[in-house]
């Protein structure tokens, strides 16, 4: 059954790779900075080289949602699986959901089917989780506004070319900082699970995460990246907004900021959301017809729905391993 927990861990870490690679690449495909093939190998790189560097929001996913006593093998599998079936829906239908939604939602509404909602830590889902993962896109939303606006003091006497001509170049710069921030935040997700795992199994003896976790999640989200994401791509690349390289350098570096920063406080966030809404904080600054609102409105319905359908995913899967 541990076995499994991380086969099921480093799955996740593997489909969060290929649903989140949009995070990194799609501006940069969208705006042709870079080509498909390598705008993912770069992301695939940096999203391992992100992944080494912290453990301390794995830290916060394995204790902060619940005491790792709870976290059954049995518990832990359920919420696997409720997060990976919505990853893969979302994906199918080409929508931006947030992976780390889905896998906190997953191990709340396990843990819940198990013991009851009791054993929930409320406060630390509250302050160390919920908000976090709800403020971040505002202060994405935020930053990128300013950035363009600033950017476009700087720059806005400047013709089109020669703009498009150096924001071409610091976009690449701007689609690696995201790549790197992706990782440095998404993967500890799979390595908190796991290690919440060794230590109910009684494999360590307190809560942390062994070498061979770190590489192993690192590596599974560095290959999903290099499968890509093709659909929410689209949606994320043209779809939000037409985008130029200075609006994809604006968003991307606004993203990757708010990332990096929750990764360091050990706050877990939706890469997928910080980007889309740096990405409508860009269009916003054009004007508010810029942002095709109706796309933008199906993602914001795909975030409110992930954590509660991740739950009843889960809480189901739970039941149906106790009746195996």
């Amino acid at each position: 059954m541990l076995v499994l927990v991380v086969v099921l861990a480093l799955a996740f870490d593997f489909i969060n790779g290929f649903h989140d690679t949009a995070n990194a690449i799609a501006t940069s495909v969208s705006t042709r900075v870079l080509s498909p093939a390598q705008a993912i190998l770069m992301a695939a790189g940096l999203n391992f080289i992100g992944a080494l560097t912290s453990t301390e929001v794995a830290r916060t996913i394995g204790k902060g949602i619940v005491d790792p006593k709870w976290l059954t093998n049995e518990v832990l599998i359920a919420a696997l699986m409720g997060a990976i079936l919505w990853n893969l829906l979302t994906w199918y239908y080409g929508l931006p959901s947030s992976s780390s939604h889905a896998l906190i939602g997953g191990v709340a509404g396990a843990a819940a089917a198990s013991q009851g909602i009791s054993i929930l830590n409320m406060e630390g889902l509250f302050e160390k989780i919920f908000i976090p993962l709800i403020g971040s896109p505002i202060i994405g939303f935020l930053i990128a506004f300013s950035v363009m606006k600033l950017i476009f003091t700087l720059v806005g006497n400047l013709s089109p070319t020669i703009v498009n001509k150096y924001f071409s170049k610091l976009q690449i710069v701007s689609a690696a900082f995201m790549a790197f921030s992706h990782g440095s935040n998404d993967a500890q997700k799979s390595m908190g699970i796991i290690t919440a795992a060794l230590l109910a199994g009684g494999a360590i003896n307190s809560f942390h995460v062994p070498l061979w976790v770190v590489i192993s999640c690192a590596l599974a989200m560095g290959l999903g990246t290099s499968v890509g994401g093709w659909r929410i791509i689209k949606t994320m690349g043209a779809r939000i907004i037409k985008l130029e390289p200075v609006h994809g350098f604006a968003a991307e570096t606004s993203a990757a900021i708010v990332i990096i920063g929750a990764s360091i406080l050990g706050k877990p966030v939706s890469t997928t959301h910080v980007i889309s809404a740096s990405i409508m904080g860009v269009g916003a600054t054009k004007r508010m017809s810029a942002v095709r609102w109706t796309v933008a409105k199906s993602i914001v319905n795909a975030w409110l729905l992930t954590a509660p359908l991740s739950a009843l995913v889960a809480a189901l899967v739970y039941f149906l391993l106790r009746l195996i």
